[in-house]
């Protein structure tokens, strides 16, 4: 069993509950764990024998060009697209960050996160 990480993935959408950011768009980062079993990879040096990272960010990419109001939803459909697609994983954990939210003060950022057990 293996825990693979995507780490501090930067988009800029458009997520949001005011009208303001669904226009404007800010920047957001995601990080996104999972577990996979990793052995046949190890031992054969072969992508198809594990969970394909690059194929995972572009699933994440497509996720967050898709506008949502809140970053629980985003977050859920991450793990949802993430998880149907590889049914090897059997946990996933989520953080998505908003930076700079429109919070009437100065803040780096505000998170979720959100996990999965699909075992």
């Amino acid at each position: 069993m293996a825990l693979i990480s995507l780490e501090n993935m930067e988009f800029f959408a458009y997520h949001g509950c005011f009208a303001e950011e669904q226009i404007i768009g800010t920047r957001f980062l995601v990080n996104l764990s999972f577990e996979t079993e990793t052995s046949e990879a190890e031992e054969t040096d072969d992508l198809h024998k594990t969970v394909n990272y690059q194929a995972v960010y572009h699933l994440i990419k497509a996720e967050m060009e898709i506008k949502s109001r809140l970053l629980e939803h985003v977050g859920r459909r991450i793990l949802e697209a993430v998880c149907r697609e590889y049914p090897s994983i059997t946990y996933a954990r989520i953080k998505v960050s908003k930076m700079n939210p429109p919070v009437g003060g100065k803040m780096e950022n505000v998170s979720i996160e959100l996990e999965k057990n699909n075992a």
